[in-house]
């Protein structure tokens, strides 16, 4: 969805900053309580930005023809539980 706007768009490049830092947050184990505390905050308030002012920029500068790309490839998409990752254990 994010090429819809462009990649100098500055929603976009913001999106991604978060998305930077919220896996450095998701990775950082050196002080796991501090993490885990600055990722719920962060990824509350990275999830908000995303739904009610990325997204309908996105679906406001979309054309039909992207709108119908984008719900081809997501449409039917299947959710896996991943418990073997390191992060579960």
């Amino acid at each position: 969805m994010f090429p819809v706007l462009g990649s100098d768009n500055e929603l976009i490049i913001k999106a991604l900053n978060e998305h930077e830092m919220l896996l450095e947050l998701f990775t950082d184990f050196k002080d796991i309580e501090n993490s885990l505390k600055k990722l719920h905050v962060a990824l509350k308030k990275h999830i908000r930005f995303e739904e009610r002012i990325l997204f309908n920029e996105i679906q406001e500068a979309a054309t039909q023809h992207q709108l119908e790309l984008i719900e081809k490839n997501h449409i039917g998409e299947k959710f896996e539980d991943n418990l073997t990752d390191a992060f579960w254990k």
